[in-house]
């Protein structure tokens, strides 16, 4: 499964790892706004990296919580859904709206298959300092560069450059963000 190689997702390992997430999940979004320190750390153990300024609001979904990274001084919305199959590597100063789905598996188009329960993963990238407004879909396999808006209920199913704005669906890039580096971003 990490290796990006089709597996059945019924495993006991996995099962186990699920419950996990599923518990230390519950246990972050119900506790109280009140008490941060008990909040930052079910967060903390629920997630593989977690940079030192992270904010997240309740509620959150994830599949296992230890394949996701989240950089210094990020900021998460409510109702963030980070599926992570496959590695979620979040940058440093990401700002990420309300309901953005980051959705690292994948399932067969053969309908065997998937009947089967053959799933996959490809992991998703999100460079530093990107703005991932309310409503973004990240579909698996997509690496998003530094400093890039994605428009509200955009839908990104292919890599976006660094210092661009990228709206629609599918997402396409519309303007550079007017920084030194987007020069050649059409």
């Amino acid at each position: 499964m990490l290796a990006g190689e089709p597996y059945i997702a019924d495993d006991p390992e996995l099962a186990a790892d699920a419950l996990r997430a599923a518990l230390l999940s519950e246990r972050f979004n119900s506790a109280s706004a009140a008490d941060p320190v008990a909040r930052r750390a079910a967060l903390t153990e629920l997630l593989g990296e977690l940079g030192e300024g992270v904010e997240v609001r309740a509620p959150l979904r994830v599949d296992y919580g230890y394949g996701i990274s989240i950089g210094a001084r990020t900021f998460v919305n409510f109702g963030a859904v980070f599926l992570d199959v496959a590695r979620i590597t979040i940058g440093a100063d990401v700002q990420i709206g309300p309901n953005v789905q980051l959705l690292t598996p994948t399932h067969p188009v053969e309908p065997e298959a998937r009947r089967a329960k053959w799933e996959a993963a490809q992991p998703i990238t999100i460079g530093d300092n990107v703005w991932l407004g309310g409503g973004v879909i990240v579909c698996p396999g997509v690496t998003i560069g530094e400093n890039t808006v994605v428009g509200a209920g955009a839908v990104v199913t292919r890599d976006l450059p660094a210092d661009v704005v990228a709206v629609g669906n599918p997402a396409r890039v519309i303007r550079g963000t007017g920084t030194v580096q987007d020069t050649d971003a059409g």
